[in-house]
């Protein structure tokens, strides 16, 4: 998803852009994601936020649950109020489909796709980027954008640190709606919190489909096992959790699972004229759903850094990129630090029991349906980097 974003991007301002994937074919798996309006202002400037409201949904409400008793705990609105206070909607979509949507704009603005080529390493001179793939091509740029996830081999350039394991998984799953699904909660986006789990269910595909996650503490995942044979263990997570929840595991695809990691922030992303972005710049727990997000915020805030500097009315300025990668480190890496930290606390008072769930649910409770001074720092219009919503002028530049 960065990596589409940033070519994207970058093509928008008038770059010669070649994306290179290590798959046979660009594609997207996993199942459901949801896009706050700080992701869908990012849609909106590129004038694709229309084609996800298409194929996605809006939800009405976002509501948190205690898995146990099944009471409500709070709820935010979602509507004209929300999408008016944060200049854009909160959407729910595919993740294949969004990544289609970022494909399509790619092909039809230039971008040069090509697939089958891991990278393995990058080298910068001072005046060029080159990028070595392991079938021996040798790919020579001004600047090189390293989006190759969490596990990103081309990180190594600027930290030697590892995933960091955070003893939970994630079964996931999507279904048709029938008419035995359960009406009542299809319009909205619904967490339950359970000591050590949790479990989020929304439609996708304008009502078509119900996506359904089951995240929770893995005995197994702790001793090292990123699969498990069985799904005793998910069971067994769930069997103090209302029947609604109990009912909704058999949505989920048990063949595989999705073990969770991150990193710990850092703050440098770039080396000479490569720089990290998306995943491979800040992997972050799932709990403020917002990896896919921040990638999007990325990709436009590179894309305002570079105009003026790099492209600028009498062409392109390579001798800027270095700046401009410095510029771009600078402007998003304390926010993304934040991001990826606030998950992390976040994602634990979901899990609590006993006296913190007590707590926890107090809370909740006493936060009012219209509040946004939670959100701001995460959704507003100042704080994610991104100056405006308005369309990018499109630049028609050669190099």
């Amino acid at each position: 998803m960065a990596g589409l974003a940033g070519a994207l991007a970058l093509r928008e301002n008038g770059a010669s852009v070649t994306l290179v994937e290590n798959a046979a074919e660009f594609g997207e798996v996993g199942a459901g994601l949801q896009m706050a309006p700080n992701a869908s202002r990012v849609l909106k400037r590129w004038g694709l936020l229309e084609k996800a409201l298409e194929i996605g949904v809006q939800p009405k409400h976002l509501v948190f649950r205690d898995a146990i008793t099944g009471e409500e705990l709070t709820r935010q609105s979602l509507g004209a109020e929300f999408e008016e206070h944060y200049g854009a909607p909160y959407v729910v979509i595919h993740r294949s489909d969004l990544h289609r949507i970022l494909l399509d704009a790619c092909r039809d603005s230039g971008v040069n796709l090509q697939n089958g080529v891991f990278v393995q390493k990058v080298e910068t001179d001072g005046v060029k980027a080159r990028a070595f793939a392991a079938n021996g091509d040798v790919y020579e740029a001004d600047a090189v954008l390293a989006a190759d996830g969490l596990k990103s081999t081309l990180r190594k350039a600027v930290s030697e640190d590892t995933p960091v394991p955070s003893s939970y998984v994630a079964y996931r799953g999507t279904v048709p709606i029938t008419d035995a699904t359960p009406q009542a909660d299809l319009e909205d986006v619904i967490v339950y919190l359970g000591p050590n789990c949790h479990l989020v269910q929304y439609p996708l595909r304008k009502g078509e489909l119900l996506n359904t996650v089951a995240v929770f503490k893995s005995a197994s995942f702790e001793r090292g096992e990123e699969q498990y044979g069985g799904v005793d263990e998910l069971e067994a997570a769930y069997k103090d959790c209302v029947p609604a929840v109990q009912n909704a595991l058999a949505n989920l695809a048990t063949s595989i699972r999705w073990p969770m990691y991150d990193k710990n922030p850092i703050e440098n992303w770039v080396t000479g004229r490569m720089a990290l972005i998306g995943d491979a710049a800040h992997p972050m727990l799932q709990y403020l759903a917002q990896g896919a997000c921040q990638a999007l915020e990325d990709a436009a805030v590179l894309q305002e850094v570079t105009q003026g500097t790099v492209f600028t009315e009498a062409g392109i300025d390579a001798a800027a990129w270095e700046g401009a990668f410095k510029d771009f480190n600078e402007a998003r890496a304390a926010r993304t630090a934040r991001v990826q930290r606030t998950a992390r606390v976040w994602g634990e008072s979901w899990h609590v029991s006993g006296l913190a769930r007590t707590l926890r649910n107090m809370l909740f409770k006493s936060r009012g349906d219209g509040n946004y001074q939670y959100n701001d720092w995460l959704y507003g219009q100042e704080g994610d980097g991104v100056p405006s919503v308005k369309p990018v002028e499109k630049k028609v530049l050669a190099g």
